[in-house]
């Protein structure tokens, strides 16, 4: 590039995208336990996330996540999130994203990715790395419930079965039975099965449970359903009551993030008066300084990082050929000292 030039942007769609994410589960589970690690040891810098709401749905908002990671191949940028509930009634999804890389060294904008499949792809791998860290049998699963039977908690079972975890049976809850069992066909497809139940007959016996509704309150999930301390997967961060919550070993991506925003942990935070009830973040799980607790429910919180769409967009972006991306070479002016007849 010459002093003057500027860059050419690439547009990268859904296609490419899930091709190397389907390819890759175990590149994106390691990059996202390093990117946990990155974060804890200050290479990465991931600001709050930022909320558009709307004044006739409480349901519906827009998030900004912006985030650097200053590993050995620097990048920023940032991920615009809509999650739109009652969408899945047309026959659309619930979110849709979009994602901008900015080259760390000029600021500019280097590629737009679609973020949706970015971003439920780094969900899941988020949730296996806090099973693999907190369940007492990783790799294993006698019986595994699911709250919620969207593309969320598909992509992250998925994510499981593709990592080598062995999954007995699938007890599936959904606020519609519809949905519940297009979700098991979803999965007979990668061949696991299960049956469609009640949340407390799910719940109940199950030794892990994943939770990715879009629940903005808690449910009516009853703590003795609890009682057999499974190992929780609490991905929608907001479905359960601060009296399983406190009575829990938790556990967040990282603490600050999670007490926010009325989650459960920013509810039952606040109920308490403190936040001690919370073990510390995943990286610690990671590098041995948090061990699970087989006596007690344990509690996976990640409420989203923008540091690991990064992560994962820069490897897609990097692994792009010819025919990958569309190439906009002259989408940015050109710079101002580069225009001739500039006045004295």
């Amino acid at each position: 590039m010459t002093t003057h030039s500027t860059p050419a942007l690439k547009i990268i769609g859904a296609a490419h995208i899930e091709k190397w994410l389907d390819a890759n589960p175990h590149r994106v589970f390691e990059l996202v336990e390093q990117v946990y690690l990155d974060h804890a040891h200050g290479r990465a810098l991931n600001p709050d996330s930022y909320f558009l709401r709307f004044a006739d749905s409480d349901r519906n908002r827009i998030i900004a996540l912006p985030a650097v990671l200053e590993d050995e191949r620097p990048i920023a940028g940032i991920k615009w999130v809509s999650s739109f509930p009652d969408n899945v009634l047309q026959g659309r999804d619930r979110a849709s994203a979009m994602l901008v890389l900015n080259d760390r060294r000029t600021g500019y904008p280097l590629a737009c990715l679609e973020g949706s499949l970015i971003s439920t792809a780094r969900t899941a791998a988020s949730a296996a790395v806090g099973a693999q860290r907190l369940h007492p049998t990783p790799g294993r699963i006698e019986r595994l419930a699911v709250v919620g039977c969207g593309v969320v908690a598909y992509r992250t079972v998925r994510m499981l079965a593709a990592l080598g975890w062995r999954i007995g049976e699938l007890a599936v809850h959904d606020l519609s039975d519809e949905r519940a069992h297009l979700f098991l066909d979803k999965c007979a497809a990668i061949g696991l099965t299960g049956a469609v139940h009640e949340a407390g007959s799910a719940l109940r016996g199950s030794g892990m449970i994943l939770f990715a509704t879009s629940a903005v309150t808690p449910g009516d999930y009853a703590p003795a359903w609890f009682e057999h301390a499974p190992t929780v997967l609490h991905l929608s961060l907001r479905d359960l009551a601060p009296e399983i919550v406190l009575a829990a070993q938790n556990v967040a991506d990282d603490v600050s993030h999670c007490l926010k925003a009325n989650t459960s942990l920013d509810v039952a935070a606040r109920q308490a008066g403190h936040h001690d009830f919370i073990d510390g973040g995943i990286a610690d799980a990671i590098e041995g300084r948090i061990t699970p607790d087989p006596r007690r429910t344990r509690i996976y919180s990640p409420f989203g990082m923008g540091v690991l769409d990064l992560s994962v967009a820069r490897d897609i972006l990097e692994a792009a050929g010819p025919g990958d991306a569309l190439v906009v070479g002259d989408f940015f002016p050109r710079p101002y000292q580069a225009m001739a007849g500039t006045p004295a």
